[in-house]
């Protein structure tokens, strides 16, 4: 049966054990909640807010790259921030350095499995060092528009599935952006595995500015991230992520990301990762320290 804003996923009950906060960003522990209160969620809306008892687990996008398959609940809010976002890369004789300054993805429902989502980087700062010159460029980053639609396993299951859209709006400060929309299409996956550990993947493909600043041409992200509870409230994930350009006209990028989550309470989650480059067209290290809240 066809509702305003999706359909009825199939669902199952499963034990207390398995309906604990989600804590990986990627969703890779699966929340579960039984067939009757998925059907009686379908109703919900951004004007008629899902009941705290039905909400799902926290499940948050950061702090790998693989998107979580899972949207935030009807009329709820949902922010996930990093405190700081530090990025490494040396080429030939070029030093560069990133800093972002609480760059943040705000969400908010729509309906049971439809939720939108504003990301947004108040202060970011490129450093670049070269023939003993440095220069130093700040400001405000670019604004992104997405839309999260789960297709299945919402709240039961074990996976899940999601579209999510995005459009990158030019908004960054001169010398910071590149100037020119861009956007892309993501289809995230969670899957539940055996011994409590939960993987999640992601296929994405994205309309982007070639370096010359001539064309846009597509290019191809994939990920993988394998997580596990290693103590109570406490999980750790690893991931490979690679992008390649379907043109044949940037160089294959790839890292390995790897991080703790704890789970503060059952709607405050804290993250910390570490990514680190694995060709040379990808930025040798990174670190990001961030966190997650719902209401």
């Amino acid at each position: 049966m066809k509702h305003t804003c999706g359909w009825i996923q199939t669902a199952m009950t499963t034990s207390a054990k398995s309906q604990r906060i989600s804590l990986f960003a990627a969703g890779v522990l699966l929340p579960s909640i039984g067939l009757a209160q998925e059907s009686s969620k379908a109703g919900y809306t951004l004007f008629n807010p899902t009941p705290r008892e039905q909400m799902r687990d926290l499940s948050a996008d950061r702090p790998d790259a693989t998107e979580s398959a899972y949207t935030v609940d009807a009329g709820h809010f949902q922010i996930e921030v990093s405190l700081a976002d530090f990025t490494y890369d040396k080429r030939d004789d070029v030093k560069t350095r990133s800093v972002s300054v609480a760059p943040m993805l705000l969400k908010v429902g729509l309906c049971n499995s439809v939720d939108m989502h504003l990301g947004l980087d108040p202060y970011a700062q490129v450093r670049t060092e070269e023939g003993g010159t440095t220069q130093t460029v700040d400001g405000f980053g670019d604004l992104v528009l997405r839309v999260k639609k789960n297709l299945w396993g919402n709240d039961g299951g074990d996976s899940a599935g999601a579209l999510m859209p995005y459009i990158k709006i030019p908004t960054a400060d001169d010398d910071l952006g590149n100037g020119d929309v861009e956007g892309g299409v993501m289809f995230p996956v969670s899957f539940a595995l055996p011994h409590d550990f939960g993987m999640a993947a992601m296929v994405m493909f994205e309309a982007l500015r070639n370096g010359d600043d001539t064309a846009h041409v597509i290019d191809m992200g994939h990920t993988i991230s394998l997580g596990r509870e290693i103590a109570k409230d406490l999980g750790a994930f690893i991931e490979y992520a690679g992008q390649v350009n379907l043109g044949g006209d940037e160089d294959y990028r790839a890292f390995i990301n790897t991080g703790l989550t704890y789970a503060l309470s059952a709607d405050l989650l804290f993250d910390v990762s570490l990514r680190f480059g694995l060709t040379n067209a990808s930025d040798d290290f990174g670190t990001a320290i961030g966190l997650t809240y719902r209401y």
